[in-house]
């Protein structure tokens, strides 16, 4: 019989097994647990209080009739609230996006919608949390409140051909 492994009466008569478990084994199993709790509290503060989010499923579109479909068929920014909430539009095709120039005032609460044409695109918006993949046929949906002024670059961030270099646009935030 092991060293690791003891046998003892129970006081029916069954025979139990005790597992010793070595202290440095023990040790890093608890270092081990101590990390899981350590990484879910983070995702738990990233949702929660930094308001990291997760782009949604808004839903599904044909990407062939794009063309047919409102609000695709125009694609831009539609003004929900005057000065204060914003919905975008926005169609990504190789190599460019749709509409490419975006201009929204300080404070604004800006809610994206996108979706492709053609192939699976990527979408995000350098200096802050809106970063989504853009699938054909696939609606999503990302929102973000812009609170400082200047200029925000968004580019393609999944290589989608030749052209994709050139595949960016800016959003202007206007004080």
């Amino acid at each position: 019989m092991s060293d690791d492994i003891q046998q003892g009466d129970d006081p029916q008569g069954d025979t139990k097994q005790h597992m010793h478990v070595d202290s440095y084994e023990r040790k890093w199993v608890m270092i081990s647990i101590g990390f899981l709790v350590f990484f879910v509290i983070m995702i738990t503060i990233a949702g929660l209080a930094l308001g990291i989010q997760v782009p949604t499923d808004e839903g599904r579109v044909n990407p062939n009739t794009l063309e047919d479909a409102l609000p695709w068929s125009e694609p831009g920014l539609r003004e929900i609230v005057p000065g204060e909430e914003y919905e975008v539009y926005i169609v990504a095709r190789r190599f460019s996006f749709d509409p490419r120039e975006i201009t929204v005032p300080k404070g604004a609460h800006v809610t994206f919608w996108a979706t492709s044409a053609d192939v699976q695109h990527g979408f995000a918006l350098e200096g802050t949390n809106v970063n989504m993949m853009v699938i054909p046929g696939q609606v999503s949906k990302l929102a973000a409140q812009f609170d400082e002024p200047g200029e925000y670059d968004f580019i393609c961030h999944e290589y989608c051909g030749l052209g994709h270099a050139v595949m960016y646009g800016t959003l202007t935030v206007e004080s």
